[in-house]
């Protein structure tokens, strides 16, 4: 048998190649909306384009991107979220601001782990200087981080929803709980979704078992967000003062 290979069969494998990189491309496209300054870059994965906002004082709102140019994030957690949502005609089972929520708890805990590693920005930084300064030092920003977290993962709790709870044995497949807190983690921080953590915990995927998650995870992040004041928060304060989320 020859080893040969023909003109007619190199020239089908180059084409077959440049289609495949021409593919690779496409997935790294930037729309042009975004401007030329954000390269193309398959390796980033999924992601959506956002609108920049700046609020003004007196409560309204304006774009604010450089020259009217719009931005892109990474596809988390809860976009997908809303994709399924969206695909079954359903509205997003979490409200805005624990969506938010869950967010600011992927960066604090991300920039809060990174504190000790040489050269890391820190965008915790009260007083903008790492060496001190009057608004606080690089330290004061670490260790008021360190608090937060802690206050967090105090709300969030050791236990079980009773949502999850109810869910017995016999239905789920397998007597291992989810705990809150793990649940938040692997949601928040591992990126995995609802599916994802049932089958990491052997139980049967079922459609009661992912509302029963979904409706811990929605419950625990309420929590982190503080007293609810009897009724499901709509807007979160993330600073400090007498609405923050930090406010006893």
């Amino acid at each position: 048998m020859s080893a040969r290979i023909s003109t007619r069969q190199r020239a089908e494998h180059r084409d077959a190649e440049a289609a495949r990189i021409d593919r690779v491309r496409a997935r790294g496209h930037v729309p042009e909306a975004c401007g030329s300054e954000i390269p193309q870059a398959p390796a980033r994965g999924a992601f959506r384009v956002v609108e920049p906002v700046q609020h003004a004082p007196d409560g309204t709102s304006r774009p604010s991107g450089y020259r009217g140019r719009k931005a892109i994030r990474e596809i988390d957690a809860f976009d997908r979220m809303a994709l399924q949502a969206l695909r079954a005609g359903k509205p997003h089972p979490l409200t805005s601001s624990q969506i938010a929520m869950g967010r600011y708890y992927r960066d604090l805990t991300e920039r809060h782990a990174a504190s000790g590693m040489r050269g890391a920005r820190y965008d915790g930084l009260v007083g903008g200087s790492g060496s001190g300064g009057a608004g606080g030092g690089y330290m004061d920003a670490v260790i008021r981080d360190g608090r937060r977290l802690a206050l967090l993962h105090a709300r969030i709790g050791s236990g079980v929803s009773l949502k999850v709870r109810r869910m017995r044995p016999s239905v789920r497949g397998t007597r291992v709980n989810i705990p809150d807190r793990q649940l938040v983690d692997q949601i928040c921080l591992s990126e995995r979704s609802v599916s994802e953590i049932l089958e990491r915990a052997n139980w049967a995927l079922s459609g009661t078992a992912r509302r029963s998650c979904t409706q811990a995870l929605a419950e625990a992040l309420e929590r982190m967000m503080g007293p609810a004041r009897g009724q499901v928060l709509e807007v979160a304060h993330f600073g400090d003062g007498p609405q923050s989320i930090w406010a006893a």
